[in-house]
C-alpha cells in the first residue's frame, strides 16, 4: 500500500462512497469499502499507474480529473478519456492480475484513494454481491473506451472528432446563460492525444470554431453557446 502513496498528503478521516455505482453496495459493504482506503492528495501531473506495471490495485476518484491513455513502443500517445468523481481505476487489471493495461495520469490537483490489490480482492470475497455493480463498471469502461475508438477511426474529419470531444466535456460542465462552460487547459498537443490530430489540426482547427462562434475562451474556462451547433457539426 505505502508504493501507492509515495509523494502525496494522506488524509485518515472517514470518507462517505463517493459515486453512483457505490450506493448499489450493501451499507456492510459501503462501510466496508471505505475501511479499507485513506484519501490521499496528489500534485497536477501525477503518474498513478503506467501501462505493463504489475498492478499494485485500485484507486477511487474522490476529486479532480484523470486522463487514462495507452502509448505505443514508438512514443505516440492516444488518450482514451477523462475520469471523474466516483471512478475506479485499474479495476481490470486488479481483478485479473495482469499489468495495468492504461496510464492514469492527473490532470489537476486531485484526491483519491487507492486501495491495495489484496485488500480489494478481500473485500469482493467478504461482499460477492458487489460484483455484479463491478461487472457493470467493467462493461461501462468497455463501452467508453470502444465510443473513444469509434471517434478517433471512424469520423471523417478533425473537426468532427473535436467537436464530438468537446460535447463529451461539457456534459460535466455548468448551464449559464452564455451557454456551458467548462474547465480547459490542457494544451493543443494534449487535445491532439484524444484524436489522433497534431497540435498544429488542433489550433486551427479550434481557431475555426471560435470565428464561427461555436466556443470561446476566457482563461482556462471555454464555453459552447450552442451545443446544438456544435453537434450539427459532430453529426450527433
Amino acid at each position: 500500500m505505502q508504493a501507492m502513496r509515495d509523494g502525496v498528503e494522506s488524509f485518515g478521516s472517514t470518507m462517505q462512497c463517493p459515486g453512483e455505482q457505490f450506493k448499489n453496495f450493501s451499507p456492510a459493504a459501503q462501510k466496508d469499502l471505505m475501511s479499507l482506503a485513506t484519501a490521499s492528495s496528489y500534485p497536477a501531473n501525477y503518474i498513478l499507474f503506467s501501462e505493463k506495471e504489475e498492478a499494485r490495485g485500485v484507486y477511487v476518484v474522490l476529486e479532480g480529473e484523470v486522463k487514462l491513455s495507452i502509448n505505443s513502443s514508438e512514443g505516440r500517445r492516444l488518450s482514451l478519456r477523462i475520469a471523474r468523481k466516483g471512478e475506479i481505476l485499474g479495476l481490470a487489471a486488479t481483478i485479473s492480475g495482469s499489468p495495468y493495461e492504461i496510464t492514469a495520469e492527473t490532470l489537476y490537483p486531485a484526491k483519491l484513494a487507492p486501495i491495495a490489490r489484496r485488500e480489494f480482492l478481500g473485500f469482493l470475497m467478504r461482499h460477492p454481491e458487489a460484483y455484479q455493480t463491478i461487472s457493470a463498471e467493467l462493461t461501462r469502461e468497455f463501452a467508453l473506451a470502444c465510443e473513444q475508438l469509434r471517434t478517433v477511426g471512424l469520423a471523417s474529419s478533425a473537426p468532427e472528432k473535436l467537436a464530438r470531444l468537446l460535447l463529451e466535456w461539457s456534459e460535466n460542465g455548468q448551464t449559464v446563460d452564455a451557454g456551458t462552460k467548462f474547465r480547459f487547459s490542457m494544451t493543443h498537443e494534449e487535445i491532439g492525444e484524444f484524436i489522433g490530430a497534431s497540435r498544429e489540426t488542433v489550433t486551427r482547427t479550434l481557431t475555426t470554431f471560435k470565428n464561427r462562434r461555436l466556443v470561446s475562451f476566457h482563461g482556462s474556462t471555454l464555453t459552447i453557446p450552442s451545443k446544438a451547433a456544435l453537434a450539427s457539426l459532430a453529426h450527433c
